[in-house]
């Protein structure tokens, strides 16, 4: 046998087979609903369907961008997501532990690897205290001695373009971008694995933006993190996020890596918020644009069949019998009986 020709079972064996890639946090069905009571014994009588079937994959070093009107549930996802509340069905699955029912210590432990940035960050900063002890406080908490909390308390303050001189200031005292950097440089305190951005810039002024936005992507290729970057904002999420979903009335209808999402939306909801979104040149825009009519129905009652029909120009009988599930090709898919070409 001729001696430069490897028998095929050695090349295999020699072969190096790529690791499967495994998602840091995988969410299956997740459902949140909250009961409407009235009446003198405060009776319940229907739910509010927050979320109603929501699934998600982050992978480690991602950012997932999680875009769709107000109302429809994004919030309400990235808290059941940081366990702020209780599901009430579904799977929340973080780095291949089942934490949907964790609770006490056994969620504290996890809440070192999984941080959240809040919208309003000064709603989320205790006014009484100063910054310093504000960051050093869940340092200590998760055992830290003081005076190591409070030298990484100032490390933090650094890391996020602040000066340590600042540890001795109130909230009150920062502008709304100074008091946004407090809340990121609180959330990866503790080095976390997973930050949840829940509209982290739609309080504060372009310029403002970018220069938040930035520092997330700075400090993500610093450390590692995997953010879920909830918007409404497009261009933003556009700027960040390496996939995007798109949410209606509670569920996802949409994920696509970003750039293909932005050049060749599948879903029609997906194409109205494109239409939506400004550009320098509207004459860049196509002629045929999807124009959202009417108002979102509401979450204590959705439409049968496709959630989005009853505002959707291509709606068809089977849209209002069966509903859609997310279907497509590679990391492209979309919940729609007759998705755009």
């Amino acid at each position: 046998m001729d001696k430069s020709v490897e028998p095929i079972d050695q090349i295999g064996a020699n072969a190096q087979i790529e690791p499967i890639r495994q998602p840091l946090l995988q969410v299956e069905a997740l459902k949140k609903y909250y009961p409407i009571r009235s009446g003198l014994f405060l009776k319940q009588k229907a739910f509010v369907k927050a979320l109603d079937g929501f699934s998600l994959s982050i992978y480690p070093g991602e950012t997932v961008g999680l875009v769709g009107e107000s109302g429809c549930g994004k919030s309400t996802a990235g808290k059941l997501i940081v366990r702020l509340e209780d599901p009430t069905e579904g799977t929340i699955r973080f780095e291949g532990q089942d934490i949907t029912s964790l609770a006490g210590s056994k969620m504290r432990s996890i809440r070192q690897r999984l941080q959240i940035v809040f919208q309003d960050p000064y709603s989320s900063l205790n006014p009484r205290q100063r910054i310093g002890s504000l960051l050093a406080e869940p340092l200590i908490v998760h055992g830290m001695e003081r005076a190591a909390a409070n030298v990484r308390a100032e490390e933090l303050l650094e890391l996020v373009g602040l000066s340590k001189a600042h540890k001795h200031r109130f909230p009150h005292e920062f502008s709304g971008g100074q008091r946004q950097r407090i809340g990121v440089a609180r959330a990866i305190s503790l080095n976390p694995k997973l930050i949840v951005c829940d509209e982290p810039v739609s309080a504060l002024d372009a310029s403002i933006q970018a220069q938040i936005l930035n520092l997330l992507k700075d400090l993500q290729n610093q450390f590692q993190f995997s953010y879920l970057f909830i918007a409404h904002g497009l261009g933003a999420v556009r700027y960040i996020s390496d996939r995007i979903a798109v949410m209606y009335l509670g569920k996802i209808v949409e994920i696509a890596k970003t750039e293909t999402l932005f050049r060749a939306p599948r879903h029609p909801y997906t194409r109205a918020l494109l239409d939506a979104y400004p550009v320098p040149d509207p004459k860049q825009r196509g002629k045929e644009r999807v124009v959202l009519e009417g108002e979102v129905p509401s979450s204590v009652n959705p439409p049968s069949g496709c959630r989005f029909r009853t505002r959707c120009p291509f709606a068809q009988p089977v849209c209002s019998e069966l509903e859609p599930e997310l279907a497509g090709s590679g990391d492209h898919v979309a919940a729609c009986h007759f998705p755009l070409q």
